[in-house]
């Protein structure tokens, strides 16, 4: 069936229609269709492109873009899945099935960075949600973004799981020789049985190693976030070796490794995961988790002590936070620890609602 023929809601207005219980301004239309089982796609015309992060955060880059708000990846410890609770939809299923398209990011985009005003700021890419998740295959929104980033002479960098970036290589490699550019991949789970476990959606480690060396190849650094690390899943020295392993076989030159944490609506949905699938591990996971969203410092210290000799053996020497602002031609600007990357993204409870459109 072809896509223009699924839809199911919406009729071309963009001066305020929603669908019922769905607090989404700009709906253009809501689509379904057999290649995607279960999930509804709500087309939007976007307001603005860039999205400006609170001058509180301990983010090293100020602006965002995100092409679309949930993400297939249905990763079940995602720190994301609370800024679906702004649209009026939960941060369980519609996180994963109710996903909204800005089908018009890019014009706006353009728009936006040819203002007198823009200073040409760092703009990451991935920080919310993936933008190289399944759906990108259809939108093709990406090489517009990174074209229009490039050309007005914007740095900007990309953190993904999805081995459709490879795709977009010519235009990095391209974009890279006239702003800087950095390229990150998530991978933080080796298992095949527990990675299609806990994120469901997403490709398998295999598919992602073999993106980060299509990267190197490319002539482009490739770190690698291995976040987030599961106690008593993930956190073993020899699945830690093993992963890193892998990792400098594939050319990664950077590694940054954070543990779980959860905040919020996150932490019911995981703990029901792990309830269904780990269920000796819940205990230890409430008393782990007992005062707050973050690991104690205790286990932090021990999962830094039990990386370091492994970080050396691999080459992975440096050790500092994860941070898509750092390339070759920026330095280290900041550093990004998981409780900054959540707060830019995930705003807590009660908190100002962030721009979404």
């Amino acid at each position: 069936m072809r896509w223009d023929g699924q839809r199911v809601g919406g009729d071309g207005g963009t001066d305020g229609d929603a669908l019922p219980g769905l607090a989404l301004q700009g709906l253009v239309r809501s689509v379904r269709t057999p290649e995607f089982a279960g999930v509804t796609f709500h087309e939007v015309a976007a307001r603005s492109a860039l999205n400006k992060v609170p001058a509180a955060s301990r983010m090293p880059f100020r602006w965002t873009v995100n092409p679309m708000r949930g993400c297939l990846h249905a990763c079940t410890y995602c720190f994301a899945r609370p800024t679906h609770e702004y649209l009026d939809l939960d941060a369980g299923r519609d996180f994963e099935t109710q996903i909204v398209v800005k089908t018009n990011v890019v014009e706006v985009l353009q728009a936006e960075l040819a203002r007198p005003s823009w200073r040409r700021e760092h703009v990451a890419l991935g920080t919310n949600t993936d933008p190289y998740q399944r759906a990108e295959g259809r939108y093709r929104l990406m090489p517009g973004i990174l074209a229009a980033l490039a050309r007005s002479g914007t740095p900007l960098s990309v953190l993904t799981k999805g081995p459709l970036l490879a795709r977009d290589l010519p235009l990095l490699r391209a974009a890279a020789q006239d702003v800087p550019v950095g390229v990150s991949v998530s991978l933080a789970v080796l298992d095949p049985v527990l990675q299609q476990s806990v994120e469901p959606g997403t490709p398998d480690a295999r598919a992602r190693l073999r993106l980060v060396r299509a990267v190197r190849d490319a002539g482009l650094d490739c770190s690698v976030l291995v976040a987030p690390v599961l106690p008593w899943l993930t956190d073993s020295q020899e699945h830690l070796d093993a992963l890193l392993g892998a990792l400098a076989d594939a050319g990664a030159t950077s590694v940054s490794i954070m543990p779980l944490h959860l905040r919020g609506s996150v932490r019911p949905w995981f703990l029901q995961w792990l309830g269904r699938e780990h269920p000796v591990l819940v205990g230890r996971y409430e008393e782990l988790y007992g005062r707050g969203a973050y690991v104690p410092e205790g286990y932090r210290t021990w999962l830094r002590e039990r990386v370091a000799p492994l970080r050396r053996r691999h080459g992975f020497d440096d050790d500092r936070p994860w941070n898509p602002a750092r390339t070759p031609t920026t330095g280290a600007e900041g550093a990004v620890d998981a409780h900054a990357l959540e707060a830019a993204v995930g705003a807590p409870a009660g908190a100002a609602q962030p721009t979404l459109f």
